[in-house]
């Protein structure tokens, strides 16, 4: 470009200057046949609002506020089977009254030109007798009880039930029940699955040698420990398709009791597995939270998992603007998905164009039942910024 006078000159560097800086968070991204307008993803955070496991109204504007057009959102952790529930008013979708319910949620995020995926999940043991069909025993991969948690609102004490081992011959029946539940969400509209495999729940207490003390051909060596993952994940690509399906790892995490003794050979085995399914994507949880609480600084890293992995990576945990645009700048991740902060800013991309001051999140109404308090009451940037 030729510019021959000094005001030219001027006018171009004027012009320049007054372009935004690319903010990395923000750039366009494939995933899969689906355009995404931005990196920012709706984390999937457990939500207690859906009475008797039915999911509500109330739903639609809670999700329909945070969707922007190609913006991905990953539902709340919604239970497979009657048998997969371990905390009050969770939503589920093994019933056709569940999946009718799903139904007017998805489309409302549809209508913003949102792309939606459930998060199908059962606990295992972390649970207890009152959440169970007829006061049963929870199912896992052990018979192994789990202490008494304070609860996610730092105050509750939750008690669990000790649990019964699966038999050998009973799992391809909760394999089955994962890939039900995935049918089931195509059906309530939705446009793929995430499978829950992190924080200690079934497919992580499986996984996890804290956890799994089993001598069968679910238990003992790395690759018997991540059979039952990886043949649920099987099971839900042949239901679907593989470009349909996400899986969230927390081979790191210690929550409600499931560490490993060798995470990163672990997260590696995993995302080497998952690259012989072709799968849209993995989900993983920072090493920097051991917990579900605060993040703490720690050696570890997602990177070894990042490059192993063939398709599009997702990292969560403590992430804020700066340390987004970070990873994604330096190539350590393609998305990164955002719990407390999108909870409580539901124009978090907006906010984030903008630089804009956010609103604090309040830790004591994450997980009550109400409709609308902590749920759909945060406010949004004024209209006129």
């Amino acid at each position: 470009m030729n510019l021959d006078t000094k005001e030219e000159q001027h006018s171009y560097n004027t012009a320049m200057s007054a372009q935004p800086p690319t903010i990395p968070l923000l750039t366009p991204y494939e995933l899969g046949t689906f355009n995404l307008s931005h990196r920012v993803v709706l984390a999937p955070l457990t939500r207690q609002r859906s009475y008797n496991s039915v999911p509500q109204p109330h739903a639609i504007l809670y999700y329909s506020q945070r969707t922007t057009k190609g913006g991905l959102l990953i539902c709340e952790a919604t239970g497979v089977s009657d048998t997969a529930q371990g905390y009050p008013d969770t939503p589920g979708i093994w019933t056709k009254e569940q999946v009718e319910a799903w139904k007017p949620i998805v489309d409302a995020v549809h209508a913003k030109d949102g792309i939606f995926f459930c998060q199908i999940w059962h606990v295992g043991r972390v649970s207890n007798a009152g959440f169970q069909p007829n006061g049963q025993a929870p199912i896992s991969c052990t018979d192994k009880p789990l202490t008494p948690q304070i609860r996610g609102n730092g105050i509750d004490l939750a008690q669990f039930t000790p649990p019964r081992r699966l038999r050998t011959d009973e799992i391809p029946q909760i394999v089955n029940d994962f890939r039900i539940a995935a049918r089931n969400a195509m059906e309530a509209g939705f446009d793929g699955v995430e499978i829950h495999g992190a924080h200690g729940y079934l497919i992580d207490q499986f996984m996890k040698d804290q956890v799994n003390d089993r001598t069968d051909q679910y238990g003992g060596s790395l690759e018997n420990r991540c059979r039952f993952a990886l043949e649920v994940v099987e099971a839900v690509v042949k239901e679907i398709g593989a470009d349909k399906v996400g899986i969230r790892l927390s081979p790191y995490a210690n929550y409600m009791e499931s560490g490993d003794s060798n995470p990163e050979a672990l997260g590696l085995y995993m995302v080497e597995s998952l690259n012989k399914y072709g799968i849209l994507y993995c989900h993983m949880v920072e090493p920097r939270m051991k917990t579900v609480g605060e993040k703490s600084e720690c050696p570890q890293s997602l990177l070894p998992m990042r490059k192993a992995f063939k398709g599009t990576f997702i990292a969560a945990g403590g992430y804020d603007m700066e340390d987004g645009n970070k990873a994604v700048a330096e190539n350590r991740a393609d998305l990164i998905a955002f719990g407390r902060l999108f909870l409580a800013n539901p124009d978090l991309p907006r906010r984030f164009e903008l630089n804009a001051p956010l609103n604090k999140y309040n830790r004591e109404t994450f997980y009550i039942s109400d409709p609308v308090i902590g749920y759909t009451d945060y406010p949004f940037l004024e209209a006129s910024t």
